[in-house]
């Protein structure tokens, strides 16, 4: 592996020769990568311009001459934290219109405001990209983008468009206009979905002339995105298998998924369809929290079912989006196993393969964006501290200047 590195750094460098190259250095590396150990003690990152050129131990990768030394002593380095339900990428009052039932053509584009609050506040703690989405008040509430926390520009700013098709089911649907049930919601996705697919199958074989309305459909059929659903309770999450993926063959994964959602892990798995767990990440099987203390943890209520892919999200603001470690570590405190790295790796390659951007972001492997977060120890531990977060090779915050 380090030859293989050390080969690559060598072609970037002669490739690239004006590119700044920086070597740190830190008491741990958490690589995050979805097979292995996933960390490096006392290790060296290596990295070029925008991307990471190598990655291992210290005293066994070479570090080309003319790269910056930087000792980051007993810190620790990860990739950057996804988070894949988010309001906080611009507007929020924009974001739910709830005119109709149906929005699928509905876009978050126009309300996208690079560097604001909420945003900043998420980059500070380490949140390098975020799936901003519509709100959850219809049942389709149209297509989110999959965006960096930093940027100056949306173009800067812009990973995917769309993110994903965001499909809201639960509760809050119910409170459009005459009140909308379950059974409509139902009727209401097939007959979208089976629209969106006839157009999407047009527009591929050229008998169908472009509408807007349905711009996002010929990218989920066409696997380049996917649906994100707001499904909670395990009837809804029972809908989402059955329906979206099953029926219409469509790229979904749960979010939410609380209330007893983890029963239908079983149904999950066999249909490849995974769980982001978030904003509630407690459940209590027994409607009581004060008899015999029993609290079920989300992640780990999937986790012990078997679901190979968990992450976690806030639906910031309603947790704060620089509360997305803090989401990993009460899952660990009730329950859900990180010996094996899982919480880290819930916080950042989980989110990249379910989203479908893991070639890019996610782990700290060779060729990859340089996106990392610069922090004091384990960072589902509330107690860690972030001291510095780059994107694409630039530093976009510091605690304190080096």
């Amino acid at each position: 592996m380090c030859l293989v590195a050390l080969a690559l750094i060598a072609a970037a460098s002669h490739a690239l020769p004006k590119l700044p190259g920086r070597a740190f250095y830190a008491d741990k590396i958490l690589t995050a990568e979805r097979s292995g150990p996933g960390w490096i003690d006392h290790g060296v990152l290596l990295v070029q311009g925008e991307r990471i050129v190598g990655v291992g131990k210290a005293a066994e990768l070479g570090v080309p001459e003319h790269f910056e030394r930087i000792d980051l002593g007993s810190r620790w380095i990860m990739p950057g934290m996804i988070d894949l339900h988010s309001h906080i990428g611009g507007s929020l009052g924009d974001i739910n219109d709830m005119v109709l039932q149906l929005n699928a053509g509905l876009r978050v584009n126009p309300t996208v405001v690079p560097g604001n609050e909420l945003l900043l506040r998420a980059l500070a703690e380490g949140i390098t990209t975020v799936l901003y989405i519509p709100g959850s008040g219809t049942n389709m509430g149209g297509a989110g983008l999959l965006l960096k926390t930093s940027g100056k520009s949306y173009e800067t700013m812009l990973v995917r468009d769309p993110g994903s098709l965001k499909i809201a089911q639960g509760d809050n649907p119910t409170r459009w206009g005459y009140g909308m049930g379950r059974s409509l919601m139902n009727y209401h996705i097939r007959t979208e979905l089976a629209r969106g697919s006839a157009y999407a199958k047009g527009r591929l074989e050229g008998t169908r002339e472009r509408d807007p309305r349905f711009d996002v459909f010929p990218e989920l059929f066409g696997r380049r995105t996917q649906v994100s659903t707001h499904t909670q309770i395990y009837q809804l999450v029972m809908q989402t298998i059955r329906i979206i993926r099953n029926e219409f063959q469509v790229d979904v994964y749960i979010d939410h998924g609380e209330f007893l959602g983890y029963l239908a892990t079983e149904q999950a798995i066999q249909s490849g369809v995974s769980a982001i767990c978030g904003p509630r990440i407690v459940d209590n099987p027994n409607g009581r929290l004060d008899t015999d203390g029993r609290i079920q943890g989300v992640a780990a209520g999937y986790q012990s079912r078997g679901m190979p892919l968990v992450g976690f999200n806030t639906d910031a603001p309603v947790v704060p989006g620089e509360e997305l470690s803090l989401q990993a570590g009460m899952s660990a405190r009730y329950g859900f196993e990180t010996g094996s790295l899982e919480a880290v790796r819930g916080l950042t390659i989980v989110p990249a393969i379910v989203a479908g951007i893991d070639a890019r972001v996610g782990s700290l492997e060779v060729g990859k964006e340089a996106d990392f977060v610069i922090l004091g120890g384990d960072p589902a531990d509330p107690r860690s501290t972030v001291h510095s977060v780059w994107v694409q090779g630039e530093e976009v915050h510091s605690r304190t200047p080096r």
